[in-house]
């Protein structure tokens, strides 16, 4: 199995560094999954258990998703011809940072590497004023999953979802929940086809909400079927979840992606389903509900 690629555009480095990032705070451990036209993070804990899950793939991080300019010489050779692609497990957080260093950075490579163990080797190529360049290197243990457990990494099946509303500003959704965290554990969050979404604690002591309207929802009948499948209902009526806080809180706090659209979809008392895009990124979180 080989991997290798060579950034050399700024824009793409900063913005795959504010993608590891986020993936960084979401979880301490994920599946990396490269292919020939895309990279994919992949937490894959089961929500039925009680687990989050989460997908993310990049389309045009490497020169093999196509963006012309920003990497040059991408290779990669799966474990066959039939199957192009490498599963790998790594820490998040020993990535983005490797990637630090780099912030300031000429180039970076990056590639497959057998080490005392196998390897994702960070080759930084920093600025000098002399005219040898400084070359910082790291390398991020990893585990090769064998291609009999990758049906355990597959995409998450959405299931039919109640309401499907567009998320307000992150920033001051985050706010919002950090204050209720000090009141409560759980938060449920409840909305509706007319664009209304409300934040809520109950508790012995004290019960708040918090109002979110006017949101507008993803045009999923019109434009065709969204993932999962939408069930048309009442517009007023609304549907709602109850939540681990600090589990939304840590979705919250870790955006570093800044999406162009950020949905909420809501399976009825089981499921809170996320959904971030912005250009060549796609990020889905499932959270739970509880009981």
């Amino acid at each position: 199995m080989k991997f290798r690629a060579k950034i050399v555009d700024v824009g793409c480095l900063n913005h795959f560094t504010r993608v590891v990032n986020t993936i960084s705070k979401l979880t301490k451990s994920c599946i990396l999954r490269l292919t020939s036209d895309k990279l994919y993070f992949i937490l894959s804990d089961k929500v039925a258990s009680g687990g989050v899950a989460m997908w993310c793939q990049l389309f045009q991080v490497v020169e093999i998703a196509g963006l012309e300019g920003a990497i040059e010489g991408a290779l990669i050779e799966g474990v066959s011809a039939q199957h192009n692609e490498i599963y790998l497990e790594l820490t998040p957080e020993n990535l983005s940072r490797s990637l630090k260093t780099a912030q300031n950075a000429k180039t970076v490579k990056i590639k497959l590497t057998m080490k005392h163990c196998p390897c994702i080797t960070i080759a930084v190529e920093l600025p000098s004023l002399s005219s040898h360049s400084r070359i910082v290197t790291h390398d991020i243990p990893v585990s090769i999953i064998p291609r009999k457990l990758w049906n355990d990494f597959e995409e998450p099946s959405v299931p039919d979802f109640d309401v499907s509303i567009y998320l307000p500003v992150l920033k001051i959704m985050k706010s919002v929940v950090e204050r209720m965290k000090n009141l409560a554990n759980h938060v449920v969050i409840e909305a509706n086809q007319n664009g209304e979404m409300n934040l809520k604690i109950d508790t012995d002591l004290v019960s708040v909400t918090t109002h979110f309207k006017e949101l507008g929802n993803p045009p999923w009948v019109e434009e065709g079927t969204p993932p999962g499948s939408f069930q048309i209902r009442d517009p007023a009526n609304m549907a709602e979840a109850r939540i681990d806080i600090k589990r939304l809180l840590q979705f919250l706090a870790g955006q570093q992606v800044n999406p162009s659209k950020a949905i909420c979809n809501i399976v009825s008392k089981k499921v809170i389903h996320f959904v971030l895009l912005h250009e060549d990124v796609s990020l889905q979180y499932f959270i739970p509900a509880l009981a």
